[in-house]
């Protein structure tokens, strides 16, 4: 698993379109544009474009992660712990929306997206989401998000770690329901999801 994760929103028939020895450089502008104000306050949520030169794309900033993973490694480690004392409805739709986006690195798909090369530099993606199977973890959270409170009690109980990056069912519950909102918009454009490591 990389340090940090960068999610991008994007048309999927625009990056297969895309010549393969480009995409990989595009999309580094989506998650770093050349235009980069280094001054300006970080951003929140989705921007789009974006970057200029890659219209087809959105980047989602998470709120209080700095782009470090951590947090969301361990938010997933907090469900594989609490999961076992969830409602099976929620068991069920909390499994299919968070194994797709934060799942066991082997979870990801090869996606045959990139040129297979021996660049030793550079990483395997974090997170490949097409838009089939965006549209099918949109599902999923429809499905847990009414049973997602539920969780409380036996999350803090079984799963909380003070002091940690998800210390407890509110930490857990905001970054899960940031990812919804990640989703939410990519399954409306009908778009898929990438997460770069940096």
């Amino acid at each position: 698993m990389g340090l940090d994760i960068t999610v991008l929103g994007l048309d999927w028939a625009e990056l297969e379109r895309t010549a393969p020895s480009e995409r990989m450089g595009l999309l580094y502008e989506a998650v770093c544009p050349d235009d980069t104000d280094w001054d300006a306050e970080p951003l929140t949520g989705w921007v789009f474009p974006a970057s200029p030169r890659v219209p087809w794309c959105g980047r989602y900033e998470f709120r209080g992660t700095t782009g470090s993973y951590k947090p969301h490694f361990w938010a997933y480690e907090g469900w594989d712990t609490a999961r076992e004392f969830a409602a099976p409805a929620l068991r069920r739709s909390l499994d299919g929306f968070l194994l797709p986006l934060l799942g066991e690195e082997d979870a990801v798909p090869e996606s045959g997206l990139f040129p297979a090369d021996a660049t030793p530099w550079r990483p395997r993606l974090l997170l490949v989401c097409p838009p089939s199977v965006v549209s099918a973890v949109a599902a999923h959270w429809a499905r847990a998000e009414p049973l997602l409170q539920g969780l409380r009690e036996e999350y803090d109980r079984h799963a909380a770690r003070p002091g940690g990056w998800i210390a407890d069912f509110d930490a857990f519950s905001a970054l899960v329901r940031e990812w919804a909102v990640a989703v939410d918009e990519t399954a409306r454009r009908g778009w898929g999801l990438l997460g770069l490591p940096l």
